[in-house]
């Protein structure tokens, strides 16, 4: 599938950290793609990631950053398709080296990794105790004390330095996702960063991809509503880019799901807080007078995005310790199912009430009728029901109580009490955000290895 001379096709390997590999396989082999991009990162990932660096200076990047590159990585050297992933987490210096072992022992060679670093801003936010926190305003100070990271969001500029490097592979930390898609059009047409129109048509191509499957049907799908076809094997898509930022998305001919109008304008208004004010590090993304056409079978130009200058700050995800959830789960079946568990919640709930430990919230759902809207629907009782008892704490021990005393209702409780499971205990990990000025973060871009 020969990608148009007058365009850089850039392709989405994965959308979340979890994704299929086999779609990108599809694409590198079939798409005639310039670039592949990996966005693996979620809120709180690079946080959890801290974590495990703390425990082992050489980890802290993705888990499947390895399993991933031994299927992709020599495919993309062989047909010379470029990857950008910040797979690198909380240490993208560790992930490069990983690869880099991983591609000597496959008999690669010695494969040159760019990597981005700088993002990890802990340090300065200790020193600025003052700065509000956006989701509440009060200080970030009183977070300080259980902080375990701080990742300012970079932008496409760094990347392109990456890109710069000639490595075959760059890897970063926390960078915006649409800018992840951004920097290899930037790099391969040399965009100015001022390049306002051209910024705008890059980062509302970023936006589209940055979850992979979504634009092609995934979280799309109602059954006789909104059919998608061979849903089990959804295509990733990709982005042509033309010099002057005219965009189209689209995916390989026989691969499952869907790509036009609908599911594109779903993609498009995702996570969208503010349409006419889309802030990322590059620029300020206006998309309402954006217009998308189908162009041909799953194919999507996309027209109209506009943009202003970027702020002067940085996004910067705060990640801390907050405490402890415990739950537990209990099935009842039969008839008088929803009454025997209601039962058995008060029973549970009392029981935590008179045990030692405070609980600062509880939740008790009967998940399929209460667990999503808070309420039980009109209409006739459900032959089964399962009980969940969630409740959060400040010690791994009070967590542990909620599911053991969920799990006595095997015996002590209502009767037909089944299908219970081991107590789950969840660390929290919150994040909250601030903003720093841009010239606090000094970005770091190194090859490991000889590009």
């Amino acid at each position: 599938m020969a990608k148009p001379t007058d365009v850089v096709r850039i392709g989405v390997g994965a959308g979340f950290a979890d994704d299929r590999i086999e779609p990108a396989i599809d694409l590198v082999e079939r798409a005639d793609l310039d670039f592949l991009v990996f966005e693996c990162l979620a809120e709180r990932t690079t946080a959890r990631e801290s974590l495990t660096r703390r425990h082992d200076p050489e980890k802290g990047y993705n888990p499947r950053l390895i399993e991933r590159m031994e299927r992709i990585l020599p495919l993309c050297l062989d047909k010379r398709v470029r990857i950008v992933t910040n797979m690198g987490a909380a240490n993208p210096g560790g992930g490069a080296r990983a690869v880099r072992k991983m591609a000597e022992e496959q008999g690669l060679g010695d494969v040159p990794v760019a990597v981005v670093e700088g993002d990890d801003i802990e340090s300065i936010i200790r020193t600025m105790p003052e700065l509000p926190v956006m989701e509440t305003g009060e200080p970030v100070e009183s977070l300080l004390p259980n902080m375990v990271a701080a990742h300012a969001y970079l932008g496409a500029d760094v990347v392109c330095r990456g890109l710069e490097t000639g490595a075959p592979l760059v890897i970063t930390g926390r960078v915006s996702d649409p800018s992840l898609f951004l920097a290899p059009a930037m790099h391969y047409w040399k965009w100015a960063p001022d390049d306002l129109p051209r910024l705008a048509a890059g980062t509302i191509a970023g936006h589209l991809l940055e979850c992979s499957g979504q634009l092609t049907g995934g979280c799309f799908a109602d059954p006789g509503m909104k059919d998608v076809p061979d849903l089990a094997h959804l295509g990733n898509p990709y982005a042509d880019i033309t010099l002057d930022g005219q965009v189209e998305v689209g995916k390989c001919p026989d691969t499952g799901g869907r790509l036009d109008r609908a599911t594109a304008t779903e993609q498009l208004l995702y996570e969208m807080h503010d349409p006419a004010a889309y802030i990322t590090p590059d620029c300020v993304l206006d998309v309402t007078d954006v217009e998308l056409h189908e162009s041909g079978p799953d194919r999507v130009r996309v027209t109209g995005a506009a943009a202003r200058p970027h702020t002067d700050t940085y996004k910067v995800s705060v990640g801390y310790h907050d405490g402890f959830i415990g739950e537990g789960q209990v099935s009842y079946a039969g008839i008088n199912a929803v009454a025997r568990a209601k039962l058995a919640a008060e029973i549970i709930q009392q029981r935590l009430r008179e045990n030692p430990y405070n609980y600062t919230e509880m939740r008790v759902d009967l998940i399929g009728m209460s667990s999503l809207h808070g309420r039980e629907p009109d209409g006739p009782e459900p032959y089964e029901v399962r009980l969940r008892v969630a409740a959060r704490c400040d010690s791994r021990a009070a967590a542990g109580q909620v599911g053991f005393e969920t799990r006595a209702m095997h015996v002590n409780g209502p009767s037909g009490g089944g299908g219970g499971i081991d107590p789950i205990i969840r660390e929290i990990l919150a994040v909250q955000s601030v903003l720093l000025p841009r010239q606090l973060v000094k970005p770091r871009i190194y090859v490991e290895g000889a590009a």
